[in-house]
């Protein structure tokens, strides 16, 4: 097994078994404090980009960082501490599906996955990131922020998009050739999506869209789109759903599928309090 792959590879069954991939978006918050509930762990794959990242970051002072990143200057400090202290390559971290927090990861409740849910994670789950470019979900990070729209000059352009240019695609095309249905769930943010290039990807791309009802309409509702997101995330782990049509049984927290609303791949839940 070659250096940074997943520990317990021998746990996965054969590739034929893999159906889809899901992509979400990370968090700006983060618990690095609570004890991970599973040891299984790996490291990310693009740690060359990310040593480059925060070596520019670290040329950084705490007032261009808050300027960049349109922050606090306490969290600019704080952020700072964080690129100087930064350990790429280390095992030291924590799994970036139990590192996150934040509504999507209120929604998915990872921390309550067994080791078989871990397992199927690790295969089908893929989180988007300005700084690690594409994360599995028991690869280890460390505290960091650099999200994906950060105008962050590099020797690849203005912006982190530029910087990460078709990578981040690629790895997402090799993976879903070796899936049987070739198909990638989309319930990230479309920040971090447009760091995908979906033509490039083999087979679909299905993005489901959450509503809820409110003064007479069904609109997308930030807080309530994001934990939808995460649970239809663990929907799909946990229930092991193998066609994309299986998802249109998603009910969890009083949403249902409404077709008249789906638009071609888009595909829209709805919910209306009682």
């Amino acid at each position: 097994m070659q250096a940074g792959e997943f520990m317990y590879a021998y746990a996965f069954p054969s590739s034929l078994s893999l159906l889809m991939l899901i992509v979400l978006s990370p968090a700006k918050s983060l618990d690095f404090d609570a004890p991970p509930s599973t040891s299984k762990n790996s490291l990310p794959r693009f740690r060359k980009q990310t040593r480059e990242l925060i070596e520019l970051m670290r040329c950084m002072t705490p007032k261009e960082v808050a300027k960049l990143m349109s922050i606090s200057p306490k969290l600019a400090e704080l952020n700072v501490q964080r690129y100087q202290d930064f350990k790429p390559a280390s095992r030291g971290g924590k799994q970036a599906v139990l590192a996150f927090k934040g509504d999507v990861y209120l929604g998915l409740q990872a921390e309550r996955y067994d080791d078989k849910d871990f397992v199927h994670a690790q295969k089908h789950l893929r989180i988007l990131s300005g700084l690690y470019g594409l994360l599995r979900p028991l690869d280890l990070i460390q505290p960091y922020r650099l999200e994906m729209g950060t105008k962050l000059k590099t020797d690849k352009g203005g912006n982190l998009y530029d910087y990460w240019g078709s990578a981040i695609t690629e790895q997402l095309a090799e993976e879903l050739s070796e899936h049987r249905n070739k198909t990638l769930v989309n319930l990230a943010s479309k920040e971090y999506f447009a760091s995908v290039h979906p033509e490039l990807l083999p087979g679909q791309v299905i993005t489901p869209v959450f509503k809820d009802y409110q003064k007479g309409n069904y609109k997308v509702l930030a807080f309530y789109a994001k934990k939808a997101r995460g649970l239809m995330a663990s929907f799909i782990i946990q229930q092991r759903i193998q066609k994309p049509e299986e998802l249109k049984a998603f009910d969890l927290d009083g949403y249902r599928y409404d077709e008249a609303r789906s638009v071609g791949n888009e595909w829209v839940f709805i919910r209306k309090a009682s």
